[in-house]
């Protein structure tokens, strides 16, 4: 009998080490022995072995079998893979663009890693490029796109606001742009009209809705920090609102800083998240010339007519301007930067966005710039890093579908040569990006911006 048990048992180990090893997926992709960056709390997994297929990421395992049986390697060895970022306050080009320049602008957001894009002003044709997008037929980031802009010449009117809300939200855009100028009573009717047909808002604050009732109305969004400094201003000034310039910067010297806790307490309190684009703030409208900016080396991928556009109404803005000097643009920009840390450390939420493409803010690499006006205000690199990748999954509440390397979730990933919470500056140091589990090498990358650069020269 023992001999019998014993041939069983001989019999089921043979059987064992004779099953087939586990079929590997034509289309499946191996990135081995690659560190992933943790964005929830910063810690890092060493030497991990991720597998990709059909758009996602399907195992993240510390030695995977058969590893020389997938089609697709990627030697991640010192290599750190994070989730893409997320442009929040990206502009798509209007339809009067040509196709080919809507797709080289796409794939710059993709070249600096970038997956998922924001549009923050939005047209009829963005709703099928959305579609494109989503499908594969384009490369592209991720899109969410916002409505045509509600603004005091687009939204006079109660029964307006009624009538293109409704429109908006049934033609299927994310959510309502807010521009300057609407009229409180009729804001007071988007807002209304949004809650009753259910899509959020985001965007600028209105001179004549005020930071304090922007963000008692539940604001998805509010970018630029607009209307927070406005909102610094004591009573007793008894300004003309109209009269706050450029984002408030005219109200710079009357500015209260002891305010901020109270609005950073309203914007926690309504749940409202913040787009800083700082970096508006320190190329635009700064005291730095357009020659010095138009020396940058992604400058080369704009059209010539787009870069004479931007020196001339930088011009307008800063050199012509005789309101602005470089003094009070410090202590304008010092406050701003006072605001951004506040808002991070006892706000609602951040959001990463530098509103690309706008004057010296070329798409995909003014993401950078951005980041380094973030640092400059104080957070870490892990806040910022969480502010274009987790952060948007939660605002969009796609927590399921991006914003982290976990397995079961989309493949919108960038694989870096060096640790970026360690040095930021390692955002750019790009050894390949994947989008939708297509992956985009560095050889790829660079030879696409190659032809970009080449087009833009022409035009």
């Amino acid at each position: 009998m023992k001999k019998y048990f014993l041939f069983l048992s001989l019999l089921s180990l043979i059987s064992c080490s004779q099953t087939p090893k586990q079929q590997v997926s034509k289309t499946a992709i191996l990135i081995t022995d690659v560190h992933i960056i943790n964005v929830q709390d910063g810690t890092i997994s060493n030497k991990q072995q991720v597998i990709i297929d059909s758009g996602k990421i399907k195992q993240i395992i510390k030695i995977v079998e058969n590893p020389n049986s997938y089609t697709t390697k990627i030697p991640g060895e010192g290599k750190y893979l994070m989730p893409g970022l997320a442009e929040m306050h990206a502009h798509i080009p209007p339809p009067t663009t040509s196709e080919k320049r809507i797709e080289e602008t796409l794939f710059l957001y993709l070249s600096n890693g970038i997956t998922t894009i924001r549009g923050m002003l939005g047209h009829a044709s963005h709703l099928e490029l959305r579609k494109k997008a989503t499908t594969g037929e384009i490369i592209s980031p991720r899109i969410y796109t916002a409505s045509p802009s509600l603004n005091g010449n687009s939204v006079t009117t109660k029964e307006e606001a009624i009538a293109k809300v409704t429109a908006y939200q049934k033609d299927g855009y994310d959510f309502l742009k807010i521009h300057p100028g609407i009229q409180r009573e009729v804001f007071d009717q988007v807002v209304q009209t949004a809650n009753d047909v259910g899509i959020s808002f985001a965007g600028h604050v209105p001179v004549d809705v005020g930071i304090r009732h922007a963000l008692k109305s539940n604001y998805m969004a509010i970018d630029h920090v607009d209307g927070f400094l406005e909102g610094l201003v004591p009573d007793s000034e008894n300004v003309d609102p109209k009269k706050n310039g450029f984002f408030g910067y005219n109200f710079t010297p009357l500015a209260d800083i002891t305010k901020i806790d109270e609005l950073v307490q309203l914007a926690k309190s309504n749940k409202v998240w913040i787009v800083p684009t700082q970096s508006l703030y320190e190329r635009w409208f700064a005291p730095v010339s357009a020659g010095e900016l138009l020396r940058a080396p992604e400058m080369k991928y704009m059209p010539a007519s787009t870069l004479a556009n931007w020196k001339e109404r930088k011009g307008k803005y800063t050199d012509e301007n005789p309101d602005f000097n470089e003094t009070q643009w410090k202590q304008f920009n010092t406050i701003r930067k006072k605001l951004i840390k506040a808002l991070q450390e006892g706000g609602h939420g951040m959001l990463l966005g530098s509103d690309a493409p706008q004057l010296f803010n070329v798409p995909g690499f003014s993401i950078h710039h951005e980041i380094n006006g973030m640092l400059d205000a104080g957070l870490t690199p892990l806040q910022i890093i969480q502010s274009g990748t987790i952060n948007p999954s939660i605002f969009f509440n796609e927590q399921h579908t991006f914003g982290q390397v976990k397995e079961g979730l989309d493949a919108d990933l960038v694989l870096l040569d060096a640790n970026p919470l360690e040095d930021i500056k390692s955002l750019q140091k790009i050894y390949g990006v994947l989008r939708q589990g297509n992956w985009l090498s560095r050889d790829m990358i660079d030879k696409k911006l190659k032809k970009i650069a080449s087009n833009a020269s022409k035009n």
